[in-house]
């Protein structure tokens, strides 16, 4: 199942341009109080946001930045929560307590283009598809050997190979470069 959406989303990656999404935003606004901006204080660049500030956040807007690292600078606090197929952040103006938040989700097949190129999927994923990767060359490498042994008895496998094997180059050489 995992080489045939590899070979899928290898095609939808493709053809991107022609594959119409209708992207869906939900944007939400809130401004935050002295006493709430207070709890932002402690907010560091580059790194997690204090437990107080995601509670904060979490009860003044729904929205659960939690495990996400934040960019911190003198005027807004900035905290992007990528995921496949979705784009999401949180900004916060320092200055007047205006906290964003936007989300796009772009739909399924985005989900498993990012997913194909392993986008905001994580370490797991990560180790996952690189795996697939592993077996898809072993697959390949086992067909070889295939052709090498039953070669002798069909004259057009070596051609073929030879072919197979000069036409990305070719198409290369020719369309590309």
């Amino acid at each position: 199942m995992a080489m045939f959406l590899f070979s899928v989303t290898g095609y939808t990656l493709n053809h991107a341009t022609d594959i119409e999404s209708k992207p869906k935003i939900d944007t939400k606004e809130v401004t935050l109080t002295a006493a709430q901006l207070g709890a932002l204080d402690a907010a560091q660049d580059k790194a997690d946001l204090p437990v107080p500030a995601v509670h904060m956040i979490l009860e003044a807007s729904g929205i659960d930045v939690e495990g996400y690292e934040a960019e911190v600078s003198e005027t807004e606090i900035y905290i992007p929560m990528p995921k496949p197929g979705v784009d999401s952040w949180v900004s916060i103006e320092r200055d007047t307590g205006l906290m964003t938040y936007e989300r796009t989700d772009r739909g399924v097949i985005a989900i498993l283009n990012d997913l194909h190129k392993g986008r905001n999927s994580g370490p797991a994923w990560s180790w996952f598809i690189d795996i697939i990767a592993l077996f898809c060359v072993i697959f390949c490498l086992t067909g070889f050997g295939l052709l090498w042994v039953y070669a002798k008895s069909r004259a057009i496998t070596w051609p073929l190979i030879g072919f197979g094997v000069l036409a990305p180059f070719i198409l290369f050489m020719v369309f590309v470069h």
